[in-house]
């Protein structure tokens, strides 16, 4: 039972780092020291899905399931499993990634120019 509930918070954390990865630079435009933990994490996150890098919560959780006595995640990984064909469609899954994506980019550009607008207030 205490793997079984391991293996759900550290789903749930899954899930709190995927929305960290979309969303954290917009944090970061409220609490600016954020952003370089919010850069780590977008290449992570991005390298986990584009490049295939191997995710030590998807390892976690596997390792949590198996001592529970439940499945592992199939060979396709959190993602696969928790998200798409579940949340949306697989067909819509080029569409995620480029709003994810979208999200990273409006987030950083915002950033910049609330950096921009810090610096130059500073200087007057």
């Amino acid at each position: 039972m205490p793997f079984r509930v391991l293996a759900d918070v550290l789903a749930v954390t899954h899930v709190a780092f995927i929305a960290y990865v979309v969303v954290g630079g917009f944090l970061a435009w409220r609490w600016p020291r954020t952003i370089g933990l919010h850069i780590l994490a977008v290449a992570w996150g991005f390298g986990t899905v584009l490049i295939g890098f191997h995710c030590p919560l998807t390892y976690a959780e596997n390792w949590a399931r198996r001592r529970g006595g439940v499945g592992e995640l199939p060979e396709a990984g959190f993602i696969d499993h928790y998200l798409t064909g579940v949340i949306y469609p697989d067909s819509a899954l080029g569409l995620v990634r480029a709003m994810a994506g979208v999200a990273v980019l409006v987030s950083w550009l915002g950033y910049a120019r609330l950096y921009q607008r810090r610096l130059s207030s500073r200087t007057v």
